[in-house]
């Protein structure tokens, strides 16, 4: 260690000009940033329903559906109809949209002398005006279930212009433009934006708008508490140095790699700002507290020391991040564990390699004065917090024992009080326009997520298309859905209007001239493949709770069992389905990952520090510290979500190096003639300084993001700064008390 310490001195210069390239470098590819907050791209492909669903996606742009709602007093107003039709003829008009659908637009199938007509509910260029021509069209829309609660609201206060993507459109792009048309136009009407593109553009505009707010803001906060716990210049701006450094190479790499923001991913610059300023921290405080007259055996002595714990902690961490990898249901979460463990690394290298080097190369005050400030100087974390923690550790082992035990048992109990929750609209604040979006989708259309029942085979076979009507039937008995749509609703309606009732013919010439007269009809698409070896019932399902979402889900695979035919294949899909996969995946990724990292983490604290009961020791404070953290989550209804889930295995990877600081610093200090509450002051007054100093300054930094437009986010910053103060705390507490009664056991 002290041959690499020299190197490090020696070649200060050549660092630093090494750190300066790669950084300009790498700061030039973020500009070529892009995000991606499209939850459907980071399904897996292999689950069977997320295949569906998205070949769905493909074949018939189901999951490309954007809507626009209207709401006004009354949309049967000639004005009202007016603007529905103005929106409508401009976004069908923009690029990327493939076909939209409105009032104005859309298909009416209606009975005349020659038996009937495909048409459009309303004539675009005799659109109604008068009192009498609206209250009539009132009455069309009302009498039928394909308009009814599908294009306009039961109470007629909302109506609906629904557009679908073409094929490779970009969804962000698209959506943004809708919007900007849509607001360019200066209705008189509210207008609210929902579905599937709109969600995506509203979270990644969300997420771009906090990178750029919020990110200066944790900086500015983590400087001001760096400043009052080092009083230098060099203590506040070279672990931001370093952690900005490390922020932009990972950013850099992410996008020479391929890889876009996401809402997951966003996370990273925030976490890296705490990895990176946190093992900065420990370099400086080790640094000044090394005792030497001369500066640059001081900076030595402390690198041989402090290459290990950082190089240990940094390993520790970069296995809970890993952990992601492989118990991960999205893509985005696992890119989120690949970066942040790329970042960890990068920030551990600037750590050990940079600051010091920027340390010996720019100090320019008298190395001996410099040293005795620092060594001299009394500190107020020392002298009114850490010795008195100390002093009553050491006198009350088994009181601080017991209160932990306590506070784990209260935490465990609670652990089953946690609820998983992966609805999207509850990623917005209540006053957001996507949230008030969809909760007027729920309340006025049944809601926005999607639900598609595939039947292949023949689509012009009578007894596929009355399965598909008994499917449909099926659907509308649950209470969350309310409409249906497919071909064979078409077929119905034409069927009644030549006067043979509302039913498939059994004759399949006659399903055959119907079909004729639909086709070129853009509706055709929405519903039938071009081969016509393929139907669909769309639906949408309007509750949020996931038990409702299991029991749905148990219905309909009965009954479709119940129902599939030698003749055709019936298969189910929908976002429901797919929340159902997600919630389920939350437990059992968050399990998995926290056995994997905890085993992992003791193994290799045991190895390196060669004692395995000292990998023990160290992983029980931080163990007891996530216990805790998911009683919490249980007492004050914080839900795991894709974000929150998240914050357990990283504050086992961050967290632990509380613990490994300890204890290497305990070892050391034993192993070198101090007795045992020798040994324990000075770990608790040298390393428990950088510890506290660490654990405020990053807990400021989480807390930066309750201010974040995205709920998720705010619950993150609040469980990870309260998983900083907790391994904090467990590490300067708990952890010495295992230490001392261990000693003395040993001892006795």
């Amino acid at each position: 260690m002290e041959k690499l310490a020299k190197a490090v001195l020696n070649l200060r210069w050549f660092i630093i000009a090494v750190v300066f390239i790669l950084t300009v470098f790498l700061g030039f590819q973020i500009s070529n940033m892009e995000i991606n907050s499209d939850v459907v791209s980071a399904l897996p492909d292999d689950d069977p329903d997320v295949a569906l669903f998205k070949k769905v996606g493909q074949d018939f742009g189901g999951n490309k559906i954007g809507m626009i709602i209207l709401e006004a007093d009354d949309i049967f107003h000639n004005d009202v109809i007016y603007d529905v039709k103005k929106l409508t003829d401009s976004i069908g008009l923009m690029e990327g949209i493939a076909s939209v659908t409105s009032i104005t637009n859309i298909i009416d199938i209606r009975s005349d002398q020659f038996g009937f007509e495909i048409g459009k509910l309303i004539d675009e260029y005799n659109l109604p005006y008068s009192d009498e021509d609206l209250l009539r069209l009132k009455n069309r829309v009302f009498s039928k279930e394909m308009f009814r609660g599908v294009v306009v609201s039961e109470d007629a206060t909302a109506t609906l212009i629904m557009f679908t993507l073409t094929d490779g459109a970009d969804i962000q792009t698209v959506g943004r433009a809708v919007i900007d048309k849509a607001e360019s136009l200066q209705l008189d009407e509210r207008l609210y934006y929902a579905g599937m593109p709109m969600m995506v553009t509203a979270i990644s505009e969300l997420i771009s708008r906090d990178l750029i707010r919020l990110l200066p803001i944790a900086f500015l906060v983590i400087a001001i508490v760096l400043f009052f716990s080092f009083r230098s210049v060099r203590g506040v701006l070279l672990p931001l140095l370093t952690a900005a450094i490390a922020i932009i190479w990972t950013l850099g790499i992410m996008v020479l790699a391929g890889y876009k923001m996401t809402m997951v991913t966003n996370n990273i610059p925030i976490l890296l700002l705490a990895i990176g300023s946190a093992y900065t921290i420990h370099v400086i405080n080790k640094i000044n507290q090394v005792k030497e007259k001369d500066f640059k055996k001081a900076i030595l002595s402390a690198l041989s020391y402090i290459f290990i714990p950082v190089t240990l902690a940094s390993l520790t961490t970069i296995v809970g991040f890993i952990s992601f990898i492989f118990e991960a249901y999205l893509t985005m979460i696992k890119d989120f564990g690949i970066f942040t463990a790329v970042g960890t690394f990068i920030s551990a290298v600037l750590a050990l390699f940079f600051a010091p080097a920027v340390i010996y190369a720019f100090s320019f005050k008298s190395k001996r004065n410099a040293i005795q400030e620092n060594s001299n100087r009394k500190s107020l974390i020392a002298t009114y917090l850490l010795l008195p923690l100390k002093n009553l550790l050491f006198r009350h082992p088994k009181y601080t024992l017991t209160i932990w035990s306590l506070l784990i048992l209260l935490s465990s109990a609670s652990i089953f009080l946690i609820q998983r929750n992966v609805d999207i609209k509850d990623y917005f604040k209540q006053d957001n326009p996507a949230r008030l979006a969809e909760d007027i989708m729920i309340e006025k259309f049944g809601g926005s997520k999607p639900i598609f029942i595939s039947f292949k085979g023949d689509v012009q076979s009578p007894e596929l298309l009355n399965t598909m009507l008994r499917t449909e039937e099926r659907l509308k008995e649950s209470s969350y859905v309310f409409t249906t749509q497919s071909i064979a609703d078409l077929i119905v309606e034409m069927n009644d209007a030549l006067g043979e009732g509302r039913q498939i013919p059994d004759d399949r010439d006659k399903i055959e001239q119907m079909w004729f007269l639909l086709e070129g009809n853009s509706i055709l698409k929405q519903f039938v493949s071009d081969n016509l070896d393929e139907g669909l019932i769309i639906s949408k399902f309007a509750s949020s709770d996931n038990a409702e979402k299991e029991e749905f889900a148990r219905e309909m695979e009965q009954f479709i069992n119940e129902n599939t035919s030698d003749a055709f294949e019936i298969n189910m899909t929908g976002m429901p389905f797919i929340d159902m996969k997600m919630n389920r995946s939350l437990l059992t990724s968050q399990i998995r990952s926290l056995l994997i990292a905890i085993l992992a983490l003791i193994l290799i604290v045991g190895i390196i520090l060669r004692s395995f009961p000292t990998g023990l020791y160290a992983t029980a404070p931080i163990i007891a510290a996530i216990v805790v953290l998911f009683g919490v989550m249980g007492i004050t209804g914080i839900p795991l979500n894709i974000v929150t889930v998240l914050v357990a295995s990283i504050a086992l990877g961050i967290g632990i190096d509380y613990s490994i600081h300890v204890i290497s610093h305990f070892n050391h200090s034993y192993k070198n003639g101090k007795t045992l509450d020798e040994a324990l002051e000075d770990t608790i007054m040298i390393s428990g300084k950088s510890i506290f100093i660490n654990v405020v300054s990053v807990s400021a930094g989480f807390m930066v993001l309750i201010f974040s437009e995205m709920v998720p986010l705010q619950y993150f910053g609040i469980l990870m700064a309260l998983s900083m103060i907790g391994s904090g705390l467990a590490a300067l507490t708990l952890l010495p008390v295992i230490l001392i009664l261990a000693h003395r056991r040993r001892l006795s």
